[in-house]
């Protein structure tokens, strides 16, 4: 029970949608992040991904990704306020209450964060009948908004009440960015934080970073960022963050891999993070408790 705050995102898994699901709960996770390509790519269709995910008995955490919708103006706009019409109600009908929305990379996206803040205003007031929360999260290779404190501006610009921020520690650790600068932050409107991390120390450019996020990260206590994952893990519980910890782990060498591996070193990262980072509840009293190794 004591890793009931901690989920995998389907990405990490190869594999049908009900084997990565299965997985995860034989496992033991309670909790799963849905990403759109897991439940459209369903071979009977998205009818049968929602009854998946439902008879799973799983939580869904989020559901992810909406990509480039902020900045754009005319057809460009339109187009994506459709797109975003359509990944909000696949995510309601698959019970998920936080969709993902990711700054834009467009070179078309202005950088004015007033145009920025506006459209997110937009965004979260279609999700708002739906009940669903919409959590912006800086990619660090985003092309004027690649750093938290820069999503967290725009959202307070935007103040909406179901629109807040989402941390990814990849990001946080890509683009350096400071633990000071959490103190900014209103616990409350953290909707996400998704956990990882990486084999080497620096990602100096914008493409070393996709190339990395994308093919090769890790979960946490398996690469070289573990004590900064551990002080960004702590200084987000101390500031008061109470809500979902997700492990975004794009990796090649996991897609290789027989599914209960994968899941089982998910497990592991999320017991360490729990029991010796979190100091959660024990459940079973003297049980060895370890980082993971990679």
């Amino acid at each position: 029970m004591n890793i009931d705050g901690f989920g995998m995102d389907t990405i990490s898994l190869a594999g049908p949608l009900e084997a990565k699901l299965q997985a995860m709960r034989d496992a033991g996770f309670s909790q799963v992040m849905l990403s759109a390509r897991d439940v459209v790519g369903h071979p009977q269709g998205l009818d049968a991904a929602v009854r998946a995910v439902r008879d799973s008995g799983l939580r869904g955490t989020g559901f992810q990704v909406l990509r480039d919708f902020e900045g754009l103006s005319g057809t460009l706009h339109a187009y994506k306020v459709d797109i975003a019409k359509s990944m909000i109600e696949m995510c309601s009908a698959l019970g998920c209450k936080v969709l993902l929305a990711c700054s834009s990379t467009s070179r078309h996206a202005t950088d004015d964060p007033a145009a920025i803040a506006r459209d997110l205003r937009k965004l979260a007031m279609l999700a708002l009948p739906h009940g669903i929360r919409i959590a912006y999260e800086a990619l660090s290779w985003g092309r004027h908004v690649n750093r938290f404190p820069q999503a967290w501006s725009v959202v307070e610009q935007a103040d909406c009440p179901n629109l807040g921020i989402g941390l990814d520690s990849f990001h946080h650790f890509a683009a350096q960015d400071s633990l000071d600068d959490l103190e900014l932050l209103d616990p409350r409107k953290i909707f996400l934080v998704q956990l990882s991390d990486f084999m080497w120390q620096e990602t100096p450019t914008f493409e070393e970073r996709m190339t990395t996020a994308r093919t090769f990260r890790v979960f946490p206590g398996e690469g070289v960022h573990s004590d900064e994952l551990v002080r960004l893990v702590g200084a987000l519980d101390r500031l008061g963050y109470r809500g979902d910890y997700s492990f975004e782990v794009f990796n090649d060498d996991y897609q290789q891999l027989p599914l209960p591996l994968v899941a089982e070193r998910a497990r592991r990262a999320a017991q360490w993070l729990a029991v010796d980072v979190l100091r959660r509840h024990v459940p079973l009293p003297g049980a060895l408790r370890r980082r993971p190794m990679a």
